[in-house]
């Protein structure tokens, strides 16, 4: 199908073709729908017709983020860890989304429309949360407004240049597919060189959750510092023997620790991400045993069900 078939399936059927674009993209498929929805705007005949595209494009979004913000409520942090999995850095996945959510407060799910990789996994962290669902919906729903009647608004007021695009694009199909492979791949590349960088700094030894049990009850405990996000510790509640600590704060948490002593860092993160990043901190601060937690939080909680 070329640029031209497109075109026409979208002035045939824009109301059905912005939904399931919408939809799809927000569950979390690659599918970019902003181009969609300025082409849908460029091609609206009046006001009115606008307005039904607008409306198609809200429906979908909330309808996805309700979807996710349920698996939050029901399965909790597990399906954030799920989603930062399927990241191609997810390194920082779950601490910079958590970090968001807990500055905006219910205003992140208006902004993260507009914050690429935050729209999806905003929803199920209200939902862990427990937020009030009406409160949910209306945040939602407003900030798919904002997101969707921009770019539509774009489309209808830039409508003559979307069209001219097009027609350029539709000219020189095999050239701008090229570029954009191009641009793709550079950027596809640029991540997984990231990826390979975290897993460079993760080959460090470990502390398996039996050895930092075995630990804790000996004469010389280490320092435990847990590094889960502040809602995550709201929720799920505290760990016994563990210091609270935030990485971008980490002197704070250890000022009072003897350089030599060992300190054990935990998250609850794909890959321990935070955890090794914290690591490497102290080793650089000057501490000389600084390990990650093997497995995490969720790897902790299970040993101590066990023990």
């Amino acid at each position: 199908m070329d640029l031209s078939q497109i075109t026409e399936a979208i002035q045939r059927d824009a109301v059905w073709v912005v939904f399931v674009n919408v939809l799809l993209q927000q569950l979390g498929l690659p599918v970019p729908a902003v181009p969609t929805l300025l082409v849908a705007g460029s091609l609206a005949a009046s006001s009115g017709q606008a307005g039904v595209m607008l409306a198609a494009a809200v429906a979908a979004s909330v309808v996805a983020d309700w979807v996710w913000y349920l698996a939050g409520r029901i399965f909790g942090y597990r399906v954030l860890s799920g989603l930062c999995r399927l990241s191609l850095n997810p390194g920082s996945c779950v601490t910079q989304t958590e970090a968001r959510f807990m500055r905006w407060g219910v205003w992140s799910l208006v902004v993260a429309k507009f914050v690429p990789g935050f729209s999806t996994v905003a929803p199920p962290i209200a939902g862990s949360l427990r937020m009030p669902l009406p409160g949910f919906l209306a945040a939602a729903a407003a900030g798919a407004a904002l997101w969707a009647g921009g770019a539509i608004l774009a489309g209808w007021w830039l409508r003559d240049e979307v069209q001219t695009a097009l027609a350029a694009m539709s000219r020189h199909g095999s050239t701008m597919i090229a570029l954009l492979a191009l641009a793709l791949g550079g950027w596809i590349a640029w991540k997984l060189w990231q990826r390979y960088r975290f897993e460079k700094l993760a080959a460090i030894p470990h502390v398996t959750p039996s050895e930092l049990i075995a630990a804790m009850e000996s004469d010389v405990p280490p320092l435990f510092l847990d590094l889960r996000g502040a809602a995550l510790i709201a929720t799920k509640g505290a760990v016994d023997g563990a210091r609270a600590a935030e990485i971008d704060n980490l002197l704070h948490a250890v000022g009072d620790w003897p350089r030599e002593r060992l300190i054990v860092t935990m998250c609850a993160c794909p890959g321990d991400a935070t955890a090794v990043r914290a690591a490497h901190v102290l080793s650089d601060l000057g501490y000389a045993a600084a390990r990650p937690l093997k497995g995490g939080y969720e790897a902790w909680l299970a040993a101590t069900r066990s023990a």
